[in-house]
């Protein structure tokens, strides 16, 4: 699944005056601290960063740049596919199983393009490209490939599932995210369902408000969501339980992202005039919650919290919004992970697409008693094992149900 480089000439590309490069953000600032650097060298992405850092150094002009960054981003993404799906010699002591070599490596790669000083001229506009496409080719979001076709009796199926980065990271900086992992896990891989086999394609998304207002789902959706048959963004929920969220709403509730920013506002989208204040799951969440799929419990989420029709005050409602209502949260809270349900679900609902998709939270993943301080033990491992092998287990019961 990594992404190939154009071999032929390409036309030469204008480039702004140079300009100073951005100081690092709050996220990459983390970088330093001992336990990105030791979950760096444990799971052996510690060389990454440094043979991007030379690979740049090299480029003398903006091409040889670009292709560095997507070629780079492209093996970052599957060196972590195949480290978590047991391809290649293990590197470092972590379990495969584990997302937070990915993350920190490539929040490494990123704050070295960002700091970079390059022989040449390069404008803001230029950098914050490169940016872009290293963010999107290490996260799996150029390299979605689905077999043609779509729709029962046509062969392979196609399901797309999305994760997230860890976050609360000021929490914790320890924290590991079971959405990543299972992403890492599912990706390009072929399941067997009631209803045939069916491939999954997964990419992960950044806890970060600005990237969501900048449309990074809806431009990562858009060209695949008429091609699926089922799609389900997948979160860290709640402890000890999976949620299937039936409603998701469009409203911010402040929680800091992995920036340290904060938003409480209605969720930025493309023709807000015409935008729902809900969008609903078509997971089949009766079938899901029905089916033996693991140790934790599954729900069928189905509460927001809203202000009603004429009210000023929020409401907590455990069967869902009422008519004329104002969203306040989501079945999934007014964070991310709401967010990216709503958008993707909303983005299905204005392709008029009849789809299977929406949100599954997981249980929070939890270290074993007493462990304040290592980076892994034996349950922390299990519990993100049987978290992947359960939403896994999900996936297929949704795409086996029938419609």
């Amino acid at each position: 699944m990594a992404l190939a480089v154009p071999a032929q000439a390409a036309p030469p590309v204008a480039v702004s005056p140079a300009a100073a490069p951005a100081p690092a953000t709050v996220e990459e600032a983390r970088l330093d601290r001992a336990v990105p650097q030791e979950i760096l060298r444990r799971g052996g992405f510690d060389t990454v960063a440094p043979a991007f850092a030379r690979s740049l150094a090299r480029a003398g002009s903006y091409r040889q740049a670009e292709k560095a960054v997507a070629g780079h981003g492209a093996a970052l993404w599957q060196r972590a596919v195949d480290r978590a799906q047991g391809r290649g010699p293990l590197a470092g002591d972590l379990s495969r199983d584990d997302d937070r070599p990915l993350y920190w490596a490539r929040l490494a790669m990123i704050r070295e393009l960002r700091l970079w000083q390059p022989s040449f001229g390069l404008g803001g506009a230029e950098r914050a490209g490169l940016l872009d496409r290293l963010e999107r080719s290490s996260r799996g979001q150029d390299s979605l490939r689905f077999p043609n076709g779509r729709g029962k009796g046509k062969g392979l199926k196609r399901i797309l599932m999305t994760g997230f980065d860890p976050f609360t990271l000021d929490r914790s900086i320890r924290i590991s995210n079971p959405s990543g992992a299972t992403a890492l896990a599912l990706d390009g891989t072929v399941i067997r369902t009631a209803d045939g086999p069916a491939r999954v394609e997964a990419a992960v998304f950044p806890v970060r408000w600005a990237d969501f207002a900048d449309g990074t789902v809806e431009r990562t959706l858009r060209p695949y969501l008429p091609k699926v048959d089922l799609f389900t963004t997948v979160s860290q929920g709640r402890p000890g339980r999976f949620d299937i969220e039936r409603t998701n709403g469009a409203w911010r509730g402040g929680f800091g992202d992995n920036d340290n920013v904060s938003r409480l506002e209605t969720v930025p989208v493309n023709d807000p005039a015409n935008q729902p204040q809900w969008t609903s799951s078509t997971l089949p969440a009766a079938a899901i919650t029905a089916a033996p799929t693991g140790r934790f419990p599954v729900y069928d989420n189905t509460s927001v919290t809203e202000i009603p029709a004429g009210g000023t005050a929020p409401v907590d409602r455990p069967g869902g919004p009422t008519p004329g209502s104002t969203a306040r949260a989501g079945g999934g809270g007014n964070y991310l992970s709401n967010e990216i349900a709503y958008r993707a679900t909303l983005l299905r609902d204005r392709l008029g697409l009849d789809l299977p998709g929406g949100h599954v939270h997981t249980p929070v993943l939890a270290f074993g008693a007493g462990n304040t301080t290592e980076l892994t033990d034996p349950v922390f491992v299990r519990n993100r094992l049987d978290i992947i092998a359960q939403v896994k287990e999900i996936i297929r019961v949704a795409a086996g149900a029938e419609g």
